[in-house]
């Protein structure tokens, strides 16, 4: 049985699924490792409002087994030599140099956490590959343990996270399904076992999928795909039903009814975001053309430019509505992360909406109520659209929707936060220069409440 467990990467999935694992398990010290000091630090930050992920639920799992069985530190040799089961949660992002630049997955961290735990192993390890990684990524990992490390055995499994940020605890909790992919041999079987029987502890059998450890790793590419892809689906709908004079919901709810079909996914918005979707389908349309499917990449790169019109549309439509003009003109952004319940912010469709906008000389006010002013400036100066300093003169971030929203020409809703449904938006119309536009990237407010109010209110899809 395993008793001791390290993770390195203490991310939104590591650090979550370790405290999930360690509430569940009293019997199993977890160990969550990051190089990053501040990040580990608000992690055993006692005020558990400072903890460096907001998932709604994690504060209380936290709070029980930190300290108990539950650690967080930057000894990350130190783990790594007392774990007898090792979850590599690092980052995955999209390569943006060389060969594959754009859509292959880079793997540079991933490497680098194979070459630590071959030169600190000095006893036979399970390495469990957490992060989103192409298919075959596990045998990169074998090939750099068994010839740089020290007589140890290692046994590579793939344990593909299926987390929806902002409801993270309850698919942790209860999850849909929990797949890990070993080797096909007995010391291969053994290891997935003492997985399994890790998530025995809550999960039902029956939810516990095996596989080879190739499907495990494609499975998790699939999954995002087909769920990205019917979003950017119904968005290609909601741009015809805008010319038509159809409402995207109205067709949502009538196709969504099949129950071939099933109603999740199919919300028009100004586009998907986060850490998963664009990237494991880019990567998806890499490991496609590195094998000569031409058709099958274009095929799944379209759902990625669908995506990016989406993003793109909504930006001219607030330009052309403002009389073609947005030079000069305020426009109040509500929500930066990518989806509510979250403070990620991961191409997030807010990003390239407000970087349109400042193209175009707009003054952009934000306001979230989970992302911080630093993390809004760092995605928008990542584009390197134009200097940091031009990006600072036109963009402001404020801590109040009110003051966000204060002698503005139009509020444009990027995030669906609930809190935004209870503003008194009333007080906020008499607020703003009119006449007042509300651009609703999420379908979130009441139509008809808004428009006996006085504001021009245009949402997606209708």
């Amino acid at each position: 049985m395993i008793k001791n467990i390290c993770c390195i990467g203490a991310g939104y999935v590591g650090g979550p699924t370790m405290a999930v694992i360690a509430q569940k398990c009293p019997h199993i010290k977890v160990t969550v490792v990051d190089l990053n000091q501040d990040r580990i630090d608000a992690w055993n930050d006692e005020n558990l409002e400072n903890l460096p992920i907001y998932e709604p639920g994690l504060d209380e799992v936290v709070k029980e087994a930190r300290g108990r069985n539950l650690f967080f530190s930057t000894e990350v040799d130190k783990a790594i030599d007392e774990a007898e089961m090792i979850f590599i949660s690092v980052n995955t992002p999209t390569k943006t140099y060389g060969v594959g630049k754009g859509m292959a997955a880079d793997l540079k961290y991933i490497e680098l956490c194979a070459r630590q735990i071959a030169r600190v192993a000095k006893t036979d390890k399970i390495v469990v590959e957490k992060s989103t990684l192409p298919v075959r990524t596990a045998q990169a990992i074998k090939d750099i343990l068994d010839h740089t490390g020290n007589g140890v055995n290692f046994q590579i499994l793939s344990n593909p996270e299926f987390l929806a940020e902002g409801t993270a605890m309850e698919d942790l909790f209860a999850p849909d399904r929990v797949l890990i992919g070993g080797d096909i041999t007995p010391e291969g079987e053994k290891a997935i076992k003492q997985l399994f029987d890790i998530y025995a502890n809550w999960v039902p059998k029956e939810k516990i999928l095996t596989t080879n450890v190739w499907s495990s790793e494609l499975s998790k590419l699939t999954a995002n795909a087909f769920l990205a892809q019917r979003v950017s689906s119904i968005n290609a709908m909601s741009e015809l039903c805008e010319k038509t004079g159809a409402d995207v919901n109205e067709v949502a709810r009538a196709i969504g009814m099949d129950s071939r079909i099933g109603s999740k996914f199919l919300k028009a918005s100004v586009g998907f975001g986060g850490s998963c979707f664009q990237k494991d389908i880019l990567n998806l349309v890499y490991i496609a053309q590195s094998y000569g499917l031409k058709e099958v990449a274009d095929y799944w790169e379209q759902v990625i430019i669908m995506n990016d019109h989406q993003k793109r549309r909504f930006a001219k439509n607030i330009i052309s509505t403002l009389y073609n003009t947005v030079s000069g003109k305020k426009i109040a952004f509500l929500g930066w992360a990518f989806k509510k319940d979250t403070n990620d912010t991961r191409e997030s469709a807010a990003i390239y909406v407000a970087d349109d906008l400042i193209s175009e000389r707009a003054l952009v006010s934000v306001f979230d109520p989970k992302v911080e002013k630093k993390q809004i400036f760092f995605d928008l100066n990542y584009l390197e659209t134009r200097a940091n300093e031009e990006n600072e003169l036109y963009m402001k971030v404020e801590n109040s929707p009110y003051d966000a929203i204060k002698d503005s020409h139009a509020i444009a809703i990027l995030t669906e936060w609930d809190e935004f449904k209870k503003y008194d938006w009333k007080k906020i119309y008499d607020s703003m220069l009119k006449p007042a536009f509300v651009f609703d990237g999420r379908n979130l407010l009441n139509k008809k409440e808004l428009e006996e109010i006085g504001f021009v209110y245009q949402t997606i899809g209708s």
